[in-house]
């Protein structure tokens, strides 16, 4: 087998076999794939798809490319996984409410990716938090605080590692193929025992349609349940940002005003409740995911899920005092723009992938492999669809390094809104159950 006949194959339209999807991840992870060849698998992949069976195989070959842990703990190992957005820090408050409601949750996180934000760089906006974990501290943290977010180590799923960073600077990001194989390949070799899945839909979503947002639904949950881990999917709406905050100190703070009940967002905190009462219910902690999500809202409402943050926070590393001194203990941007609203009336629109790409350009993300991330940067206070904006007020605040990098944020901002006479209907936070 070799790289160049498994892309020349998919180029003409064939699945290649179980056995060579398996060989190129193993390259993939050892190197003996180059990036060149990566990336023609990654750009053929996207336009020819692989089918339903090839989407299992190569899902399974990224997993076994590297280690595949295997838990003994007192209760279910859940996680959730969502497929990007813009202000979406959900996972910031699901892992220490779930951690809270008695499961043991070692969230295997990614990046930044394309537009969209990653949790892992929100993370380390907080000084000293570490994402980076060896198996045995990995465990030694679930065992302890019962919940870890870090990033994949050389172990999971390595093959995954080298075709993720290709896929965000190839322009391959929107495959359900390899979206699929990407998300499940560290899931599953983290040893999940349930699983929830967050899949988004709208102008902020890599999946803009809602009936392409089911077809990747459909497909995660059938692969992941043909891997033997129980799976549910909800598929919620992002034809605007999920928190009123996107760049990662910016929603970090979002986050703990909702963990210490000083500003709560009801959107962060309802979609928090309802993938947290789907994992619980998978996990057997709940009778069903309505009573499970009444269980992460108390989890929430109690202060346990804010502990839980802390208690993580300070075993990777973080400021032991978080919870408490997390205005002073999180980076501010030097130049703060206000967005003015060009004029009266009510926002009909928001074009959440423009938004996301604003944040980029400011910093708070990546134009190309390995550019270093500025965890100030980012928008705030961003109005809603159907809040009612007069002429001059702000639509959004930027938060930029300069004047120059502000001045860019703003005309992108504006750009990315279109306001009505009348107030649009707004859609609901979530559109679909699939199981």
């Amino acid at each position: 087998m070799d790289a160049r006949a498994i892309n020349m194959k998919l180029r003409e339209g064939e699945t290649p076999s179980a056995e060579e999807l398996a060989w190129f991840a193993r390259g993939l992870a050892s190197g003996d794939v180059t990036d060149a060849q990566a990336g023609a698998f990654a750009m053929a992949v996207c336009l020819k798809g692989l089918g339903e069976a090839g989407r299992v195989a190569l899902t399974r070959a990224m997993r076994d490319s590297g280690k595949v842990m295997e838990w003994d703990l007192p209760g279910p190992v859940l996680d959730k996984h969502s497929t990007g957005g813009i202000g979406d820090c959900v996972s910031l408050l699901l892992a220490p409410a779930l951690a809270a409601c008695g499961a043991y949750v070692p969230m295997i996180s990614g990046r930044g990716l394309g537009h969209t934000g990653g949790t892992l760089d929100k993370l380390e906006a907080i000084p000293g938090f570490r994402t980076a974990m060896t198996e045995e501290q990995l465990r030694r943290q679930i065992d302890g605080v019962r919940c870890a977010i870090v990033s994949a180590s050389a172990e999971i799923a390595p093959a995954d590692r080298r075709l993720y960073l290709i896929r965000d600077v190839t322009g391959t990001v929107e495959s359900v193929d390899l979206i699929t194989a990407s998300i499940l390949s560290k899931k599953l070799a983290a040893g999940l025992e349930g699983l929830v899945l967050d899949v988004k839909a709208g102008s902020g979503a890599f999946m803009k349609a809602l009936d392409e947002a089911e077809v990747l639904a459909r497909a995660l949950v059938s692969t992941a349940q043909g891997a033997g881990c129980m799976t549910t999917a909800l598929i919620t709406d992002m034809n605007q940002p999920l928190a009123t905050a996107a760049g990662n100190a910016l929603e970090v703070i979002e986050v703990m005003e909702t963990l210490t009940g000083t500003s709560v967002n009801a959107a962060l905190w309802d979609l928090t409740a309802a993938l947290g009462g789907e994992a619980l219910a998978l996990g057997g902690l709940a009778a069903d995911p309505e009573d499970g999500a009444g269980r992460i809202a108390q989890a929430l409402e109690s202060g346990q899920a804010a502990d839980y943050f802390g208690r993580m926070v300070a075993a990777q590393g973080g400021p032991a005092d978080f919870v408490d001194r997390w205005p002073d203990r999180l980076p501010s941007a030097p130049v703060q723009r206000e967005v003015p609203c060009p004029r009266d009336g009510f926002v009909a629109a928001v074009d959440g992938q423009a938004l996301g790409q604003a944040v980029v350009h400011l910093g708070g993300g990546r134009l190309r492999e390995g550019d270093k991330v500025n965890p100030s940067v980012g928008l705030s206070d961003m109005a809603g669809l159907g809040e009612e904006v007069g002429e001059g007020l702000p639509l959004a605040i930027v938060h930029a390094a300069s004047e120059a990098d502000a001045e860019l944020a703003v005309r992108s901002v504006l750009s990315a809104y279109r306001m009505a006479n009348t107030a649009p209907k707004e859609p609901p936070l979530v559109h679909k159950r699939i199981a």
